[in-house]
């Protein structure tokens, strides 16, 4: 899987005077937590966390304090309800030991049977929720729809991959064929 590195300050725990004044300079505050360790504040500039987050691919983010670099995966984001613009991030401290949950893009391969016969193909899931090691971690996860008939879809229950445990309820429709007023059975 992909790294990505996010280099930020050490903070100190503060009011909400201090977590404003860190916003209005393009900083977002941040917490590093998990694995037994202790809770650590930090701040990363808006400009890095805009560009983790306008990227579709996930990551294992390497976050650099100081000379300290731990790795990490994103657990929660805030945002603000009209501007939409990331008031805090939450990460979560991860290793090779023990297993990760993280949502990972699909990838759809192949030309679906029921789409040659006048379907339309649907996809309603752009990524899947998985949990594994971190080297049983891929970029994607590969789906083929080529035996895709009209009406047919497939779900998440329907997913195997070696060394992940697909975490997204069973019956989530991942994509499918639907009928169109032109298809033929």
């Amino acid at each position: 899987m992909k790294h990505y590195e996010i280099c930020g300050q050490l903070r100190e725990v503060g009011n909400k005077a201090t977590i404003k004044a860190c916003r209005a300079q393009g900083l977002v505050p941040c917490n590093l937590y998990g694995l037994g360790m202790e809770n650590v504040l930090f701040t990363v500039t808006e400009k890095d966390i805009n560009a983790l987050l306008s990227n579709p691919a996930s990551f294992i983010i390497d976050v650099v304090l100081g000379d300290k670099k731990q790795t990490a995966v994103v657990h929660e984001l805030q945002f603000h309800p009209v501007s939409d613009k990331c008031l805090h991030v939450d990460f979560l401290a991860v290793n090779e030991e023990k297993p990760i949950a993280i949502d990972i893009p699909v990838a759809i391969s192949g030309h679906a049977a029921g789409v040659q016969k006048g379907g339309k193909f649907v996809q309603k899931m752009r990524k899947i929720r998985v949990c594994g090691l971190m080297s049983a971690l891929t970029d994607e996860l590969p789906i083929d729809i080529t035996a895709l008939e009209i009406g047919q879809n497939i779900v998440a229950g329907d997913l195997k991959y070696d060394g992940l445990t697909v975490l997204t309820q069973k019956d989530t429709i991942v994509c499918g064929v639907k009928a169109t007023r032109n298809s033929s059975k």
